[in-house]
């Protein structure tokens, strides 16, 4: 079978929260029907749709939005592009008003408690992450396709790989952390660059930059919108947003008008390590408190571990100076490919691996990429982000209520701590003498994986989430 190939867009997505397994892949999911009935029979032809939710998409559907995703990529939205203040009004208009146009241009009847179906109890051997459509025709015929939403925005049927990019000849086929140091060795280029090399096999290099920095962009206005945003997260659990006190705490009454102002306001705060890690806190609590709002945010590699490489980034910048495009370019850059390393050894998805496989690869990720900022050799990036993993092995899933709230945001933060602790330590450190590689660590992590209870992957059955009543004001 051919190696996997994966772009630095594919790990890194833009789209709408909360999850990227649970909300971005069904969102994709329902377009690709959408297409696939209109090119095999024509849209028009559609009487009716179902839509049968499986797994881990069926328990925490409710809670991740799964329900929210498909009815907007039903109706031809592209979570790219949708207004994210317009997600819970259009589809509170297609629940009130039991219909819906699919693809923007048929209307059919669509009751949403019975045409869309949670069947808890029902799991599909392929994947946990599992939906199946139906569409009725008006000749009495019907169409029906299977997806599996296999982490990260990635969406698959049982036949196909998980990469979306278009198959082709890369320079540096790279499955491993072997590989990498094969090939940095065989040419003495840095993973950024490696990685920016192999880009070119799909695009330009100046298509591939400015597609690195609008995925910037993306997590900078996030963060910046995060943390001077107010009120209480969506979906009953009464969890207040804290990275607009916090940040309010942090620049104190510096005057600031847009990004760069806030990063001179924060800059003078000074480098204490009580302020830095309150900074970094504030970076990450930012983004996912977005994140489970139904803001627009990047998959990195995930949706719920979205925070920890635009934290650790955003810290980077700010106590670096860092704030330039070839710097970010290659952060990100070198960010994907420890992200791949683990999706092609592993898996990014918490329903198949727990949270070590969202945070702990973010971590990782995040932990990599500031050492080949800071000057790491090969060996130390990897070795950095082995470190960051190792010390996230075994980590569960266990969202409190389905939500990616309780425990997910703040995970963020140690993920983000972490990735910074495991750079310095790798910095630090003579990675010929390291006892652990990280090919090593990922085969432990996809091993402990598959030992995991079922009801530590993102199921909502295990830990916090029912050991913590839902009537606590606060958790």
């Amino acid at each position: 079978m051919a190696s996997e190939q994966i772009s630095i867009f594919d790990m890194f997505k833009i789209g709408i929260g909360p999850s990227s397994s649970h909300t971005l892949g069904p969102w994709r999911a329902a377009q690709r029907f959408v297409q696939t009935i209109d090119t095999r029979v024509g849209i028009e032809n559609v009487q009716q749709i179902n839509v049968l939710l499986y797994g881990s998409l069926a328990k925490t559907g409710i809670g991740h939005g799964t329900d929210i995703a498909i009815l907007l990529g039903l109706s031809g939205d592209d979570p790219v592009t949708f207004d994210v203040y317009d997600v819970l009004p259009k589809v509170d208009r297609i629940k009130s008003s039991c219909k819906i146009e699919l693809g923007a241009k048929h209307q059919i009847d669509f009751v949403y408690n019975e045409h869309m179906l949670f069947l808890y109890n029902e799991s599909l051997p392929f994947h946990p992450n599992a939906v199946s459509f139906q569409a009725f025709l008006k000749d009495g015929s019907a169409v029906s396709e299977t997806y599996y939403s296999i982490g990260g925005g990635f969406v698959v049927q049982e036949e196909e790989q998980g990469a979306t990019t278009t198959e082709v000849d890369l320079p540096f086929q790279m499955d491993s952390a072997e590989d990498v140091l094969f090939w940095s060795r065989r040419t003495g280029l840095k993973i950024s660059e490696l990685v920016l090399e192999n880009e070119l096999a799909w695009r330009s290099e100046e298509k591939t930059k400015e597609g690195i920095l609008n995925i910037f962009e993306t997590m900078k206005e996030c963060i910046y919108k995060g943390c001077h945003t107010t009120g209480i997260l969506p979906g009953g659990l009464q969890v207040e947003r804290r990275a607009t006190k916090l940040n309010k705490r942090i620049v104190k009454d510096r005057p600031y008008h847009d990004f760069a102002s806030w990063l001179e306001a924060i800059r003078a705060g000074g480098k204490d390590f009580g302020y830095i890690l309150d900074c970094v806190s504030c970076f990450a609590l930012a983004v996912n408190e977005e994140n489970a709002s139904f803001g627009r945010v990047v998959t990195a590699p995930t949706n719920g571990a979205a925070g920890v490489i635009p934290a650790v980034l955003q810290y980077y910048i700010t106590f670096y100076d860092a704030f330039n495009e070839q710097k970010i370019i290659q952060f990100i850059a070198t960010a994907s490919e420890i992200g791949s390393i683990f999706k092609k050894g592993a898996t990014i998805s918490a329903a198949m691996g727990g949270c070590q496989a969202e945070i702990g690869v973010s971590s990782a990720m995040a932990a990599g990429a500031l050492t080949e900022c800071l000057g790491g050799s090969q060996r130390q990036v990897l070795m950095a982000a082995e470190i960051a993993m190792e010390h996230h092995l075994g980590l569960t899933c266990d969202p409190i209520g389905g939500l990616v709230q309780i425990p997910c945001i703040e995970r963020n933060t140690m993920g983000a701590i972490k990735a910074i602790t495991a750079a310095q330590l790798a910095l630090q450190s003579n990675p010929e003498k390291a006892k652990v590689s990280l090919d090593a660590v990922v085969g432990t992590m996809w091993a402990t994986a598959q030992d995991m209870n079922v009801k530590y992957k993102e199921t909502a059955d295990g830990g916090l989430a029912v050991k913590v009543p839902l009537s606590l004001p606060e958790c």
